[in-house]
């Protein structure tokens, strides 16, 4: 099946995996170190909150910049160059505009890359190998996650509260990311009008010129996302449930695993029988989950939910990208997935502050309950929704 993962497919997905491992690393001392330096609870939210929404509104944009300029590679090089940059960044500067700037700075990159890097995907696979791209990128994309928080791990282990090394540390996968950057060709198919300038809001315009099928499909994954909350809520639940702080960690990276391991074989699986079978499939997993998250408090059967979190993580991820990328023209591309990414940024930070709310006020069983519930009538939804008519 590897015949299919073309040169830039590899390059790409090399550098995602260099790229995660600079960024997980950093992931489960974040707020511990945030803390560290003087930010409290609140401002650590308002940070991220800032710095998500950041990312959501600039992928729409650059996507859009993306295809009206008919260029790829630019956007993909220096979106990775400023992620790698904020890593000593945070180290350095202490104060907290300082820390704003560099977490926005991330962000930043991250929304830059985003829609024209799977712009890229896109144009190296045909409509039959589309879940074999994108699987085999998000596979390669997440076992970043699993080697970064274990490498943070074991220099902690040896260097407790070391915090400020290991975010020098994690800036040398995120140079390397950026040296295989340079590999990178621009497609000789030209999909732009060469638009010079691009009005900063003007992928919403997109909205409405998209296909149908598009604006069907990304109304249920834009719902699923309002109450798909942060993966922290799920390691908080196995925190409040008993387990020490290594066992939540290592459940992480467990689930990190199992997505790396199965994101390429259900790609495969989804050019066979289809995006939405798949699809829904993850989103029935995702429910059982949360049903079992409610009532769970005994660690194997944390281990075993985290092990089909990750099953629903590979059905549904990379899937949704490669769906978006058969319904749409393959000249807005990246304003179409970078549309939808930056929506679900906006939706995942709404969904993030929904959860905490009902966890604070009724507690984890109702927020993992009203999830599961929400996430079988989005299952529904999606069975109205058309396949692809290539499927």
């Amino acid at each position: 099946m590897l015949k299919y993962i073309s040169k830039t497919v590899w390059i790409l997905s090399f550098i995602s995996l260099l790229t995660d491992t600079a960024s997980e690393m950093l992931y489960p001392i974040m707020p511990i170190y945030l803390k560290s330096i003087g930010f409290s609870i609140v401002l650590i939210g308002i940070l991220e909150g800032f710095a998500e929404a950041t990312a959501g509104l600039s992928k729409g944009y650059f996507g859009k910049l993306s295809d009206s300029s008919g260029k790829r590679v630019p956007f993909v090089q220096i979106g990775y160059a400023l992620s790698a940059i904020s890593k000593p960044m945070m180290a350095i500067f202490i104060y907290p505009i300082w820390i704003f700037f560099a977490r926005t700075i991330d962000r930043f990159g991250k929304g830059i890359r985003t829609g024209a890097r799977d712009a890229l995907l896109s144009d190296e696979a045909s409509i039959s190998t589309k879940g074999k791209v994108f699987g085999f990128h998000r596979s390669m994309d997440t076992l970043g996650a699993v080697l970064g928080p274990s490498l943070g791990l074991v220099y902690l282990y040896f260097y407790p509260q070391d915090y400020k090394t290991l975010f020098f540390i994690a800036f040398i996968p995120g140079l390397l990311a950026v040296f295989v950057s340079i590999l990178l060709k621009e497609s000789k198919i030209n999909h732009g009008d060469q638009k010079r300038t691009v009005p900063l809001f003007s992928f919403l315009k997109y909205w409405k010129e998209s296909p149908e099928a598009y604006r069907k499909l990304v109304v249920g994954l834009l719902f699923f996302t309002l109450f798909n909350s942060s993966d922290v809520f799920l390691l908080l639940k196995a925190k409040e449930s008993g387990l020490e702080d290594t066992a939540v960690i290592g459940i992480y990276i467990f689930y990190n695993l199992i997505y790396a391991l199965f994101a390429f074989p259900l790609g495969i699986l989804a050019d066979k029988l289809g995006m939405k079978p798949i699809f829904i499939s993850g989103l029935l997993i995702f429910a059982a989950v949360y049903f079992g998250m409610s009532i769970s408090t005994d660690l194997y059967l944390f281990i075993a939910l985290f092990f089909f979190y990750g099953i629903y993580a590979s059905a549904t991820e990379g899937i949704s990208k490669a769906w978006i990328s058969n319904i749409t023209y393959k000249k807005d591309t990246a304003t179409a997935i970078g549309t939808y990414t930056g929506l679900q940024s906006i939706c995942t930070m709404l969904a993030s502050s929904l959860t905490g709310l009902i966890w604070f006020q009724f507690g984890s069983k109702a927020a993992f309950l009203l999830t599961a519930t929400a996430t079988l009538l989005v299952a529904i939804y999606f069975l109205r929704v058309p396949k692809p008519a290539a499927e």
